[in-house]
């Protein structure tokens, strides 16, 4: 049975959400494997909006396994009420929610110094507290999932971490110190809420492989804010791409039987850093008004542009990406023109592949192929051959500039607004 990874394909905020409901159908595990709660995916079903920033979005259909794997960072508050959320609605979550005992825990003092140093760096995080949680992870002085479940060690390492934390708090930032009785008493709360969740979820998910179950694997943020192949340093902190999946959930490479990559039809990104074909007049304010283009977890306003192929052909190539799903197509329906960014020129030079120089990407003229709107709704529409010709012209020549077929298209934000050519777990 096939095992796939869903990614986004652009900047995040590609409507991954809705592709994962959607083939959560035919998944028995769906398994979130990179980022925080930073990220939100929004579904849809029935009118009814779901919008979940940990949980993956399998967790709507009855009866999936959702896993979240080591490579998150968890905020045990939102968490918790992430959960409550859902139970509130309806959603079973006992039986059916399992956290990697290696996922690390974002702490009290990761969110402020993720705040204040925002400051001066003005990347564009959320100041969740990500960025440093990941910090700590990687010079190993992060507490852990499994740390939770002991409460000497726990204790232990808090008290370790706090005593040099509360002076960069103190001296570097001029924040008020943390305590410790506060801290160590709030995440014993936590402890009794979440413990019966947590589990080694490497050998669990590698145990529903053996066992032939399909898996979809649920990645947040997308490919161009990937912390190595993203536009660093306007990235997250983590691995967005398909290859984070292997590290942030503990399987193989040869695990992996498809890559199915989530873009917009036209391009967004939200916060800072380079977009080529970034529109500052009206129409980028059309597209975001139209789009409803504002983030699920903050509800910052998303920056819009034209459809970007060098950034979505540089994804299909470092995913390995066996097919796509192209999202919001209905948003394009009222324009007489559409345009897309066939290449960027700058001091005299085109560029056809992904420039990393950041000079470049900041400085950079998009290259246009003008292409006739098809000027009719396709809002709901369910088969290709129903689609106006136009915008069937339109979906053939992205397919023929990133060099795969686009297997999904999305015709509005419902989750039966759905055209599917190639079911990845069906017919690859």
């Amino acid at each position: 049975m096939p095992n796939i990874v869903v990614v986004g394909a652009q900047w995040g905020d590609e409507g991954k959400g809705k592709i994962i409901d959607i083939l959560a159908k035919d998944a028995g595990v769906v398994a979130r494997y990179q980022g925080g709660h930073n990220a939100g995916h929004t579904v849809v079903v029935n009118d009814e909006e779901y919008i979940l920033h940990l949980i993956p979005s399998g967790i709507i259909h009855p009866g999936k396994i959702c896993m979240i794997g080591n490579g998150v960072v968890i905020d045990p508050e939102a968490l918790i009420g992430e959960i409550e959320g859902l139970k509130s609605r309806g959603i079973a979550i006992d039986n059916n929610l399992f956290i990697s005992k290696n996922s690390h825990l974002i702490m009290p003092y990761h969110s402020i110094i993720d705040k204040e140093s925002e400051r001066s760096k003005s990347i564009g995080t959320t100041g969740r507290g990500i960025g440093p949680a990941y910090v700590d992870k990687v010079a190993r002085t992060g507490i852990r999932m499994s740390d939770l479940l002991d409460s000497h060690l726990f204790r232990e390492k808090l008290e370790l971490n706090l005593s040099n934390m509360n002076y960069l708090l103190y001296n570097v930032y001029k924040s008020e110190q943390l305590d410790l009785e506060e801290i160590y008493s709030k995440y014993m709360g936590y402890a009794q809420k979440i413990g019966k969740y947590i589990t080694d979820v490497s050998i669990l998910i590698n145990k529903y492989i053996e066992e032939n179950m399909n898996i979809l694997f649920e990645g947040a943020q997308g490919t161009l804010l990937d912390v190595d192949h993203g536009t660093y340093p306007y990235v997250t902190s983590s691995n967005a791409i398909a290859g984070g999946a292997c590290t942030g959930l503990g399987i193989g490479p040869t695990k992996i039987d498809g890559v199915l990559g989530v873009s917009k039809a036209y391009t967004t990104r939200v916060g800072s850093g380079p977009f080529p074909t970034e529109l500052k007049d009206k129409l980028g304010n059309d597209l975001r008004s139209k789009g409803r283009e504002y983030g699920a977890t903050t509800g910052r306003p998303r920056r819009c542009g034209w459809l970007d192929v060098v950034v979505v052909r540089y994804s299909v190539i470092i995913n390995g990406m066996s097919g796509i799903a192209l999202t919001k197509l209905d948003i394009l329906d009222e324009y007489p023109k559409i345009k897309i960014c066939v290449g960027y020129k700058y001091k005299g030079n085109i560029y056809n592949e992904m420039p990393h120089e950041s000079s470049v990407l900041w400085n950079c003229e998009p290259v246009y192929e003008e292409i006739e709107g098809w000027q009719e709704s396709t809002v709901g529409i369910k088969r290709f051959d129903s689609l106006p010709k136009k915008a069937k012209v339109y979906i053939r020549r992205v397919e023929d500039l990133v060099g795969v077929k686009i297997d999904i298209i999305s015709t509005s934000q419902r989750r039966d607004d759905t055209i599917i050519k190639r079911n990845p777990f069906r017919d690859y």
